[in-house]
């Protein structure tokens, strides 16, 4: 017997005790963060509210979901997860929430997340077809699974093909890029070279640009270089400095040879996307939802916006390997939905979920917020087939990894890209600047992080 069903069989059970049927507003409280790219957080939920009452109708139950959803103002996604804790701690936790992946740890161990193991197993209807990759970011130290992916996304390198047209590199050349990096044939050191050769031919400005502030894509080349965040047995977050000096290196080496500018974090968000979208840049380094303001009329210039025309101009790749014949590295932050332990009404939440991850209504909200689909399903919707960056970006789920889930991760995260900053603006060597890295971790989180000498030992 499927959930849902077994639920209504319950619900109607207990109406039948009662002698007569009722009228009663089941009221489920749901948080999110306040977006307006993703509005279908909260609609999903309140149409599997919609397919939930219409079985109650059918099978004669007079009850009713009511979703009572709070779109939080707070300024980001750790911010709401904080703002649950807070929720959580006085006994006014909603029954269901969206949360980081990398907070889905934390919930859990407070009891606050609902292990969904034993309900994913009984509901393959909802998730048998889940990209295998993506229940990695829902599970906690215990192994055990806390919430549902509701969303992805992939972050890549965009490169511009016509700049390496104008340095006269061939076709078969510039369209082997992708399969070369697939195959580990084309490393992170060869991108560097590719970007100083654009570069000292004059055909760009700046050879690559990455984000300027705090974030996750650059950690794609942290991973490519080998580096571990997390000792997975125990769940604790680690330091490995060989690799974090290989990585680091690569950024000072960027700079120093003028592939990157020395000031890149010092640059705006306009700044960067103007320079890439106004072709003084060569490579631009960040996620798929990249694509909605390259092929729009922002950023003062137009670009094709069909797919032959923009991939005709634009090519993407993820991280490359380090070493040849390595393999490429990839990210994605997935969302989840996560149901209240505590909750009375923990079944119904579980429930609204299941539907609200069905392909139609994850599709809605996918192209709607330049989201990767969370299933393969999704791949074959025509909506989310028409959609050409979603379909060309799903294949790059293959190489995805994830953040740790681990709450302290955000500030270890700053600690590695003052790092960044430092090696990038000369001030310090790699090795310096991983030195540093490691007494700032040491000083804030003490033996929470473990400091190694490699990722290995």
């Amino acid at each position: 017997m499927t959930k849902p069903l077994a639920l209504l069989t319950s619900i109607a059970l207990s109406a039948l005790v009662a002698g007569n049927a009722y009228a009663e507003d089941i009221k489920i409280k749901m948080s999110t963060l306040a977006d307006k790219s993703g509005p279908a957080r909260i609609t999903n939920i309140e149409a599997a509210a919609d397919i939930m009452n219409s079985q109650f109708k059918a099978a004669g139950i007079d009850k009713r979901i009511v979703i009572e959803a709070n779109a939080s103002a707070v300024k980001g996604w750790d911010d709401l997860a904080l703002e649950l804790m807070k929720a959580f701690s006085v006994g006014q936790g909603p029954d269901l929430y969206v949360l980081p992946h990398e907070w889905i740890g934390k919930f859990a161990e407070d009891g606050n997340a609902l292990a969904m193991d034993g309900i994913i197993a009984s509901t393959p209807w909802a998730y048998g077809d889940i990209l295998p990759v993506l229940w990695n970011s829902a599970k906690a130290a215990d192994g055990k699974i806390y919430g549902i992916p509701q969303d992805a996304e992939i972050r890549m390198f965009f490169y511009n093909k016509d700049m390496l047209r104008k340095i006269g590199k061939d076709e078969a050349f510039i369209e082997s890029i992708p399969a070369q990096v697939e195959a580990g044939s084309f490393t992170l050191d060869d991108l560097t070279a590719l970007a100083k050769e654009v570069v000292d031919a004059g055909a760009a400005e700046y050879g690559m640009l990455h984000r300027p502030n705090v974030g996750i894509d650059y950690l794609m080349v942290f991973q490519s270089y080998g580096v571990k965040f997390i000792d997975e047995a125990s769940g604790k977050l680690i330091f490995p400095k060989a690799e974090m000096v290989e990585a680091l290196g690569w950024y000072e080496r960027n700079a120093r040879e003028g592939v990157t500018p020395a000031d890149n974090t010092a640059m705006s968000w306009d700044a960067i996307q103007s320079a890439f979208k106004q072709e003084k840049a060569f490579i631009f380094h960040q996620g798929v939802w990249a694509v909605a303001w390259q092929a729009g009329d922002k950023n003062g210039a137009v670009w094709p916006a069909d797919k032959e025309g923009y991939f005709n101009k634009i090519g993407w790749i993820p991280a490359p390997a380090a070493e040849q014949g390595g393999k490429p590295s990839n990210l994605s932050h997935p969302l989840l939905y996560t149901v209240n332990a505590k909750s009375g009404h923990a079944d119904i939440a579980a429930s609204l979920i299941a539907l609200a991850t069905l392909p139609y209504f994850n599709t809605e909200h996918a192209v709607g917020s330049y989201h990767t689909a969370i299933s393969h399903a999704q791949t074959a919707m025509p909506k989310y087939r028409d959609n050409w960056v979603l379909s060309a970006a799903s294949p790059m789920m293959e190489h995805a990894q994830f953040v740790p889930n681990h709450t302290q991760f955000g500030s270890y995260n700053k600690a590695l890209f003052s790092g960044l900053q430092a090696v990038e603006t000369g001030k310090m060597t790699a090795e310096q600047a991983v030195d540093f890295i490691a007494e700032e971790l040491s000083l804030q989180f003490g033996a929470d992080v473990e400091i190694r000498e490699s990722a290995s030992n």
